[in-house]
């Protein structure tokens, strides 16, 4: 009997998870957790829970960790942009909230044997340059905006944790993003989806960088496929360093425009506006845009196939 937690299930990759733990874990209970309680879609094991959780109150991160799951999956976040803008929420949210997280886990647990798998959604955002041509994992991480400090040390909150057999840790750290289904977000991030989103259902969008930036990108399948696969990895393959990259595509604003025409045409791409925004701009081009993957490849990791691969998830999946 395998019980699935989710917290920061009514996010996007929340969502699409919940729907594959069934099959892909045999999962028999599901509790569903955000800070409002997220809908119940179908598809998901009969005994499926929706809770209101504020990952900032400890003593509701204890009751719901006292149910013991075996599979916890920490997604819980807000975004870059908003992280960058809203100084004290970001470290209480995203540092905070995890660390109470961990906490809970390790009170619980005190007086047992209770050891659960933590699959921990990091980000490439905590990497800072002079990057060489291709980041590994053994790169030193050096955030330079206060989202990717904040990943940045619930990596290490992660190891220290797995170390000590309070729980058994994996921390991957997810490309971009994209194509994101919905409404825009707060993601400094967000306009990779929303210049191919937007144009494929004929809104504008705005562009606020250069056609030559470069970003380490993954649809959100290929994300939830690999979040799945970190549930039931085998950790002695990694040893003390929890996080590692996960595989994506090294792709310019310009290669995205490029697949949009060649999927929608012309009159797609006409509807993206530039528009630059300096403070955009500095957050995603400190970010690293190509990667050495290689540990998470010969673990069974994939990237998609390409970026019109991409495109046509979004039109399989999410397309309204």
């Amino acid at each position: 009997m395998t019980h699935v937690l989710i917290l920061g299930a009514s996010g996007m990759l929340g969502r699409k998870l919940c729907r594959e733990v069934q099959s892909a874990l045999n999962a028999s209970t599901l509790t569903l957790a955000d800070v409002m309680a997220p809908d119940i879609p179908g598809g998901v094991p009969a005994d499926t829970r929706a809770r209101a959780v504020d990952i900032t109150d400890g003593a509701a991160l204890d009751e719901l960790i006292a149910e013991k799951p075996n599979i916890i999956f920490h997604l819980a976040a807000i975004v870059s942009g908003e992280a960058e803008a809203d100084f004290e929420k970001g470290y209480r949210i995203n540092l905070d909230g995890t660390r109470y997280l961990f906490v809970a886990i390790r009170l619980s647990g005190a007086s047992t044997d209770y050891c659960p798998r933590v699959v921990f959604s990091s980000s490439l955002a905590v990497f800072g340059g002079p990057y060489p041509e291709q980041v590994p994992d053994s790169f030193l991480a050096a955030p330079q905006n206060s989202y990717g400090a904040q990943k940045a040390m619930s990596e290490l909150l992660l190891a220290d944790y797995s170390r000590r057999r309070i729980f058994d840790g994996v921390g991957l750290r997810l490309p971009t993003i994209c194509v994101r289904p919905g409404a825009p977000n707060k993601a400094a991030s967000g306009f990779f989806s929303n210049i191919i989103r937007e144009p494929l259902q004929g809104k504008p969008a705005l562009l606020p960088v250069p056609d030559t930036l470069r970003a380490w990108l993954a649809s959100p399948r290929a994300a939830v496929k690999n979040l799945l696969l970190a549930a039931e990895l085998d950790t002695s393959q990694l040893g003390a360093r929890r996080t590692f990259n996960l595989p994506g595509l090294s792709v310019t604003v310009a290669e995205q425009i490029e697949a949009l025409r060649d999927v929608a045409g012309a009159a797609a791409v006409g509807l993206i506006e530039r528009q630059h925004d300096p403070s955009v701009e500095d957050i995603v081009s400190a970010w690293p845009a190509r990667f050495d993957a290689a540990l998470a490849t010969a673990l069974g990791f994939q990237a998609d196939a390409s970026f019109a691969s991409i495109i046509s998830n979004f039109l399989e999946d999410d397309m309204e």
